[in-house]
């Protein structure tokens, strides 16, 4: 027998640019990203674009199109823009996919191509997908129109479908081209969405940046009003510390078992599936990171401050904490959310990992999860969703009783 063992690496780099009013005239930005390593060529471009992002911004279209024509020496828009539906359910019929695999393939797009997308986190998923399996992969320029999207998941590396009840089921790891964060675009999104996406900077401010936390605190009246600078301040630096993680933690595409971006996102998962996408991601993420602090605050990970000062902010931002899902229970009698602990191992592969908080800014990992603690975290949350006036601690003491 004869064994020969060879290995290489791939570098990655995409921009990540933040600007307002890409598709104006005068605005260079997205031009000058799509001929950054060819500026000589023609660049042959698809645009797909969340049908929720085209009904509150009417001429869109129109300046897309505007837009390729004012740059029509440097840019050939392949096709009128195409519309697709917003939201997670785009995720969850694979027709969509199909679709834009369809509307590639008639394009006589090549893997030097670009697919130009804009939407929500779902539409980002579902396209960046169809993208990354057409030809084995055509360069996508993410351009994320939602609070969530732009401070975390239209920066990841990876992409998804939703298949047989498990979010994300189907997916690759396939680094955008680039990503151009348009904060004009948050500015028409409805005020619960606005807020849902604060969920992911919340979590990485509690993994990684006590300074963020304390500003979306001192800021938290500013942000549930809608004051568009603050936001747009710790939407950027929320996508800072993304890409940071993504880039500088050694694991970029998760060959390993610990997500630390994942902290809240077991039960955010599963949540998203029982209540059939009533609960927006964001408001899951919330509602995971609650069960989560309150169970590390039970097993004496965490301090009953630190518990509480996290969950009076999401209060005073207007996010959930706790939802009657949580109640749910199989036919064995035990709470459904438990399934997302055995979903989630088997979507990071090898043994359990859950990422924890011990204090802000500072966060481990734990290869086990007591349900009985869980199901006490549960009734902990549940005591303070029925007494708002009650602090955690007091609702974790109940809890222990």
């Amino acid at each position: 027998m004869s064994l020969s063992t060879h290995g290489f690496s791939v570098p990655f780099q995409f921009p990540v640019s933040f600007t307002r009013g890409v598709w104006r005239q005068g605005n260079p930005v997205f031009v000058q990203t799509i001929r950054s390593l060819e500026p000589d060529r023609r660049h042959r471009v698809l645009v797909v674009v969340d049908d929720r992002v085209a009904l509150t911004h009417p001429s869109l279209l129109d300046e897309i199109e505007e837009y390729f024509a004012t740059f029509a020496t440097a840019l050939e828009l392949v096709a009128p823009p195409v519309l697709v539906p917003g939201g997670e359910t785009v995720k969850n019929d694979l027709s969509h996919c199909f679709t834009i695999l369809q509307q590639i393939n008639e394009a006589g797009l090549d893997r030097q191509s670009f697919v130009a997308v804009i939407g929500g986190g779902a539409v980002l998923d579902m396209v960046s997908f169809a993208a990354a399996i057409a030809h084995r992969g055509i360069r996508t320029v993410r351009l994320p129109s939602t609070v969530l999207s732009q401070a975390d998941s239209g920066i990841a590396v990876k992409n998804g479908l939703n298949l047989f009840g498990k979010k994300n089921f189907i997916g690759a790891f396939v680094p955008p081209f680039a990503v151009i964060n348009d904060l004009e675009f948050l500015e028409s999104l409805e005020p619960r969405d606005k807020i849902a996406g604060m969920a992911e900077v919340i979590k990485v401010s509690l993994l990684r940046d006590t300074a963020l936390f304390d500003y979306l605190e001192s800021h938290a009246v500013e942000i549930a009003r809608g004051d568009s600078d603050v936001r747009a301040a710790v939407v950027q630096r929320s996508a800072d510390l993304h890409v940071a993680h993504i880039c500088g933690n050694g694991d970029p595409f998760e060959l390993g078992s610990a997500r630390p971006l994942d902290f809240g996102h077991w039960a955010a998962h599963k949540l998203e599936i029982m209540s059939r996408h009533r609960l927006r991601h964001g408001e899951a993420v919330a509602i995971g990171m609650a069960l989560d602090l309150t169970y590390a605050a039970l097993v004496g990970y965490l301090g009953r401050h630190t518990l509480d000062r996290v969950l009076r902010l999401l209060d005073a931002l207007g996010l959930p904490s706790w939802d009657e899902a949580l109640f749910e229970r199989d036919p064995e009698g035990r709470f459904s959310v438990l399934q997302g602990l055995q979903e989630f191992r088997e979507h990071l592969g090898g043994e359990l990992h859950v990422t924890l908080v011990r204090k802000v800014g500072e966060s481990f990992e734990v290869t086990e999860m007591d349900e009985t603690v869980i199901c006490r975290a549960i009734e902990s949350l549940a005591l303070r969703a029925a007494d708002p006036a009650a602090d955690a601690a007091l609702a974790v003491a109940h809890a222990l009783q």
